[in-house]
């Protein structure tokens, strides 16, 4: 027998520790002992007996103290489990109690941002200007525009009627040239043929 398995049963036999386990050795030594005397007349023989029936009174009240420290140790187990599972159950609660309340706060946040964002909205709508001016005011700049679109369209059309004149003077130009250009070689070659004409003949040779 290993030295674990004898602390175990003497910590069984021994209850809790009261000495009943030296106190049922004392009761077999006397048990053997009186089983053992001879003259059962003798008031040694009846002392020994009434010590043995005090020592098994001692050891009865010892088990009967010992089944109440179980049963009462079993009552306090039984409850020690019932309250690690109310335990549990109150964490569990507090738990999803801190997760609704994550959420909720998360959800807060975002609509305290929804609304501040609203705010911003709103004052900056109202820092715009009204509908009816909006519509006046573009309406103003759609008559600009077409009237600078006509005053466009005016200017490229006059500016195609100077080109085309621009043109025309281009050409009467080049005309002109040429005739000029004509009628001077014309004088140039009448002054050539009148000096011809007009000069000397040859000299005659002498004998």
């Amino acid at each position: 027998m290993s030295d674990e398995e004898v602390i175990r049963r003497r910590l069984v036999i021994d209850g809790d520790g009261t000495g009943d386990d030296r106190r049922l050795n004392v009761l077999l030594k006397n048990l053997i002992k009186w089983a053992n005397y001879t003259d059962e007349s003798s008031p040694e023989h009846q002392q020994l007996y009434d010590r043995m029936l005090g020592q098994i009174s001692q050891c009865e009240f010892a088990l009967r103290r010992s089944q109440l420290l179980s049963k009462t140790n079993k009552n306090q187990l039984q409850n020690y489990q019932k309250l690690q599972k109310k335990l549990e159950k109150q964490i569990s609660d507090v738990k999803n109690a801190i997760e609704v309340s994550k959420h909720n706060l998360s959800q807060a946040k975002i609509l305290k941002q929804n609304r501040m964002m609203y705010d911003l909205l709103a004052q900056s709508i109202k820092q715009q200007p009204a509908r009816k001016d909006t519509d006046k005011r573009l309406a103003e700049l759609k008559a600009e525009l077409n009237s600078l679109h006509d005053q466009r369209r005016n200017l490229e059309q006059k500016l195609e009627m100077r080109r085309k004149q621009f043109h025309v003077l281009v050409s009467s130009a080049n005309q002109l040239r040429s005739m000029l250009e004509e009628t001077a070689d014309d004088d140039t070659m009448n002054t050539s043929l009148d000096d011809i004409a007009n000069s000397p003949g040859p000299e005659p040779m002498s004998e």
